[in-house]
């Protein structure tokens, strides 16, 4: 059972403590886990590998498939929502050309 504590979520894992702070349903922040930078819950795969495997032209079925179930469909769009949500709330504001 998770035991949530200002945003940080505790849970025991294979009977090891997992903590993590969600960014969404499938992507988060491990404490200890790929120096914090967001993964897929409860694995080590970074969420930059999959979005540079789709830049590159790989589909995501095919990356699903690369990754035998540990990361499904969903996982994928939510961290390609993540990514975009975050580029466009930190562009600048637009000032009418003089």
């Amino acid at each position: 059972m998770a035991q949530r504590q200002g945003g940080l979520v505790s849970e025991i894992l294979d009977g090891e403590p997992y903590e993590y702070y969600p960014l969404g349903d499938y992507v988060v922040r491990a404490v200890g886990v790929c120096g914090g930078r967001p993964t897929f819950k409860y694995t080590r795969i970074e969420i930059t590998g999959t979005l540079e495997r789709l830049a590159a032209g790989e589909s995501i079925d095919e990356i699903v498939a690369g990754y035998r179930g540990r990361v499904p469909r969903e996982a994928i769009l939510e961290a390609v929502r993540l990514v975009t949500d975050q580029f466009v709330r930190t562009l600048p504001a637009l000032e009418p050309a003089a």
